[in-house]
């Protein structure tokens, strides 16, 4: 089976670096897949990408060095499957609050005995390898996400649950559940001192911990402070910070062409 690489990259200390896609485009994930990420997610929660969008966008990730992951909108046994039959090599899951949360997730991601995955790995096989299925359950990545106060009450508890790899944080449910508001948890103190927990929780428990972030200068940041995966923004965000930049570099050289015509 092909290796899943982000475990790779973890075991020897080095971060990884998560692209993040909500454009329900192959060809964007393709692009994005070559700029040098590790893995990028297919947002199916709150991109604009349902599951027949999911898989081209799977397999033109195929044709990248990335490994393909998925976040799914919710923890629904049905769709966790369905994508990872697909060729998802790990699914990040929101709203993880409770133990049954967490171990429903990793059911839900492993083959009996160890869960309740039905067989049927479809494309899996053909990205994966003949041989998916007997390594399957330790190659895929399983990420609950902590972003409610049920789940910061819950939270060393949810990390000892055996077959969850890690944390994701999503930062911004999990500042508006502790009163606070989006992109507040580089200045709120209760958030930042929320996502610090989870962090250092995370690694006690041998676990990863990642977080979703605003740009790159984000994640360098959120990098430096331990954490082992790191998303620098999803590719819309991205694209539209270019082309506004774009627009400020021309709008700035025909200002500067103009006033010197004045002279």
């Amino acid at each position: 089976m092909r290796q899943n690489t982000i475990r790779q990259k973890i075991a020897a200390g080095q971060p990884v670096i998560n692209g993040w896609l909500a454009i329900p485009s192959s060809y964007s994930a393709e692009v994005i897949g070559h700029q040098g990420f590790d893995s990028v997610t297919v947002d199916l929660q709150h991109g604009m990408i349902g599951i027949d969008a999911a898989l081209p966008m799977f397999q033109a990730l195929s044709s990248t060095p990335a490994i393909p992951l998925a976040r799914v909108p919710w923890n629904d046994p049905a769709q966790i499957m369905r994508l990872l039959d697909s060729g998802a090599y790990g699914i990040i899951c929101p709203m993880i609050s409770t133990v049954d949360d967490a171990a429903s997730l990793v059911s839900s991601c492993r083959y009996p005995p160890h869960g309740q995955r039905s067989f049927g790995p479809a494309r899996a096989m053909l990205y994966g390898g003949a041989d998916y299925y007997p390594h399957a359950d330790k190659e895929i990545l399983v990420l609950g996400m902590i972003e409610t106060q049920a789940g910061l009450d819950n939270l060393d508890q949810i990390l000892a649950i055996e077959g969850l790899d890690g944390i994701y944080i999503g930062p911004n449910d999990l500042a508006l559940a502790l009163g606070s508001t989006p992109k507040s948890e580089s200045d709120d103190p209760v958030v930042m001192k929320a996502v610090e927990h989870i962090r250092t929780r995370a690694l006690a428990h041998g676990k990863i911990a990642g977080i979703f972030c605003s740009s790159g200068e984000a994640a360098a940041m959120r990098i430096k402070q331990g954490f082992q995966m790191v998303t620098p923004g999803n590719e819309a965000a991205l694209m539209a910070t270019a082309a506004k930049a774009a627009v400020a570099t021309a709008r700035g050289a025909q200002a500067y062409g103009a006033s010197k015509t004045g002279y």
